[in-house]
């Protein structure tokens, strides 16, 4: 078993030839694969937001439980919580601009926007979506998963030495070190061989492709 490529310093350098340093970089970018004849493009997966909901439902069950209980000991002739007594009297003596009353609003305000976020995002942005050819059927990759396929490939290419690669929804972005070899070669190779691969994943929309490649750093 191979240990894993560690990745070595990397200078960017822009776009062109070769400069002082010996270093190159290349970006490409490659339209989406049609869809075959039967096949179905997904939207990206929905979260089931499990934490949020259990707080949500813990928060409303525990306030909703101790105030049916308070007004019913009030209607069996008992006197009301201290809390809600206390609570009924501020909101009666304070004004609507003072200090505590705006940043109590303000908070339940921020609470209620962020309860609408994640109502109506989906989520779940490490899971990419895949093409489908059955309705019922959905896949999806895991951007790890594909830079670890991206980075495996890359490491085939002769003169690479190492390769660290950041799976995006819309760019792949891969930067690697090479010992030897013209480093516009190995960026060749790389564009050719990442750019198969990214198409060959499968995926609902193809992301763009952004390769750069440079010399080693000097040791010491």
């Amino acid at each position: 078993m191979s240990e894993p490529t560690q990745p070595l310093p990397v200078v960017e350098r822009g776009q062109g030839e070769l400069d002082q340093f010996g270093q190159s970089g290349s970006a490409a970018s490659y339209k989406a694969l049609p869809t075959p004849e039967g096949e179905h493009g997904t939207g990206r997966f929905w979260s089931s937001r499990r934490i949020p909901a259990a707080l949500v439902a813990i928060v409303l069950l525990g306030g909703s439980g101790i105030l049916l209980y308070d007004i019913a000991a009030v209607r069996a002739g008992h006197t009301a919580m201290h809390w809600r007594r206390a609570l009924a009297r501020e909101l009666a003596e304070r004004p609507l601009d003072n200090v505590w009353v705006l940043v109590g609003a303000g908070v339940a305000a921020a609470l209620g926007l962020w309860l609408i976020v994640l109502a109506v995002t989906p989520g779940l942005r490490a899971v990419l979506p895949m093409r489908r050819a059955h309705t019922d059927v959905r896949a999806g990759l895991h951007r790890d998963a594909a830079a670890m396929v991206l980075r495996d490939r890359a490491m085939e290419v002769a003169g690479v030495q190492s390769v660290r690669v950041r799976m995006k929804r819309s760019k792949a972005q891969v930067r690697a070190v090479s010992h030897f070899r013209r480093l516009d070669d190995v960026r060749a190779d790389l564009d050719a061989v990442i750019g198969e691969t990214v198409k060959g994943l499968g995926l609902t929309t193809t992301p763009g492709l952004s390769v750069h490649v440079a010399r080693p750093g000097k040791k010491g």
